[in-house]
């Protein structure tokens, strides 16, 4: 039922040979360039060496689909296609951006392809797809509960032929990056409208104009998440035109109803090449190592452990198949439930998968002398990102209850 394309999987062998060739061999050294650098948040030379050689593979924006073919050299790939590809980005953490695939951009680069003019995309969707430029998607703020994005309290205000916004946004990923060029906001245009889902605009707001300030860097378990890092930023009296302006006014919610979709898929296919790493680590660890005498291998609560690993990320993986398949039959707006369950599932399955290759690794599954703990992190905070865990589920069940009772719930 999922067999891979033969596009798909030819992309999928010269990724996994890029990664064996170049990625692998080069995790000490990107760390050790991150760990020198005077600024976490400027571009690192290995980084820009690996992109080159990315582009020179034909492994350059795997994520761009069919529909707008025309802006990568493979044709477009469909979900199910992309998703072993972005499965084994997902096994080192940094990897994505050499591919140009990395969060937030391939959704930004989406939103400019779908919802932006021609002089928009000119501007910004060109650079990013070249990977010359880096943008941030920035909604949550730390005043209200942003779980609710109709709670947002950014304003954007017309005056003129300009837009004025003022507010806070927090955890905006890429905004602490030294080549990001362009911040997409949403903020409320119209608060007193009736139907609080046509009360947000976004706009784009370049960084660098004035009225817009980065006050710090913010973490996550202590992670910076550097180079790409996420920020909290304050807009004050700040300023665009008028044609800054992305779809109208009032169109904001849909605008991010559209974009988080594919973005959480995006998240979910990551986290189950960091699972199926830790996975493999663990194996190795459970033959390398004895306690009591015998292998790790050889005790009961090990193998179990295995096993259960084994099992959930299978399950991980057949789920997101069946969510990705359902989008390409059917589109994202057919398949709200399965990206829910998706969503809502993976990250906290993967989560506990990786938990478990940290305790059999001991003290060191702590640090950073392997990738579990990061890939950790990155499970955790994937539970909030495009909206926590519950709104999803508070959704994906008012909607099961209704398909299944035939009453409104």
């Amino acid at each position: 039922m999922y067999q891979n394309s033969e596009k798909s999987q030819q992309l999928l062998e010269r990724l996994n040979t890029f990664f064996d060739q170049h990625i692998y061999p080069n995790e000490e050294a990107y760390a050790r360039q991150l760990h020198a650098a005077e600024n976490r948040f400027a571009p690192l030379p290995l980084m820009e060496e690996l992109k080159a050689k990315a582009k020179a593979a034909g492994l350059w924006n795997l994520f761009v689909p069919p529909s707008h073919e025309e802006y990568c050299d493979h044709g477009g790939l469909t979900f199910a296609e992309y998703a072993p590809l972005c499965e084994v980005m997902g096994r080192v953490i940094w990897s994505p951006e050499v591919f140009n695939c990395n969060a937030p951009d391939t959704g930004n680069m989406e939103v400019f392809m779908n919802y932006a003019t021609k002089d928009q995309q000119n501007k910004w969707l060109k650079p990013l797809l070249n990977g010359e430029i880096r943008s941030s998607y920035a909604m949550t703020e730390p005043q209200v509960a942003s779980s609710d994005a109709t709670n947002v309290e950014t304003s954007i205000v017309r005056d003129g032929d300009e837009w004025v916004l003022n507010g806070r946004k927090w955890f905006i990923t890429g905004a602490m990056n030294e080549r990001t060029r362009i911040f997409i906001v949403m903020g409320k245009s119209d608060p007193s409208n009736p139907n609080r889902h046509l009360q947000q605009t976004q706009v784009l707001v370049p960084k660098g104009t004035p009225g817009l300030r980065l006050i710090r860097p913010l973490t996550t378990l202590g992670y910076d998440d550097a180079p790409i890092g996420h920020a909290e930023l304050v807009f004050e009296n700040c300023r665009v035109p008028l044609e800054n302006v992305l779809l109208g006014e009032g169109r904001g919610f849909e605008i991010a109803q559209g974009r988080l979709g594919p973005g959480r898929m995006h998240h979910c296919m990551r986290l189950i090449g960091a699972g199926q790493r830790a996975l493999e680590l663990a194996c190795k660890r459970a033959v390398s190592r004895t306690t009591f005498g015998r292998q790790l291998s050889k005790h009961q609560s090990v193998r179990e452990d295995i096993s259960r690993m084994f099992s959930e990320i299978e399950m991980a993986r057949l789920l997101v198949l069946k969510t990705c398949h359902k989008i390409d039959q059917q589109g994202v707006p057919a398949s709200v439930d399965m990206i829910a369950a998706t969503k809502t599932t993976i990250p906290l399955l993967i989560q506990n998968v990786i938990d478990r290759a940290m305790q059999m690794h001991g003290a060191g599954g702590l640090t950073e002398d392997y990738c579990m703990a990061e890939a950790f992190n990155y499970a955790r905070w994937c539970r909030q990102a495009d909206g926590p865990d519950q709104v999803h589920q508070m959704a994906l069940g008012k909607q099961i209850i209704e398909r299944y009772s035939g009453e409104k719930a």
